[in-house]
């Protein structure tokens, strides 16, 4: 998860750019998954992150 975190960053920073859009709030939730493991240190080993994003875009102007 570690390693993908800073790839979704790049991926929506990118999609900001692209699309001109412009981000009114950022919320995220981290849930955590349980893991095989036993004890404090495995607890958070895998999670699911999900990150909403309210944004406007302005529409296309007629040429």
């Amino acid at each position: 998860m570690d390693t993908e975190i800073p790839e979704m960053e790049h991926q929506i920073n990118r999609w900001m750019r692209k699309s001109g859009a412009r981000i009114l709030s950022v919320n995220g939730n981290l849930a955590s998954q349980s893991s095989s493991g036993q004890g404090p240190l495995n607890s958070f080993a895998g999670s699911d992150i999900m990150v909403i994003l309210h944004y406007e875009i302005d529409p296309p102007q007629p040429k």
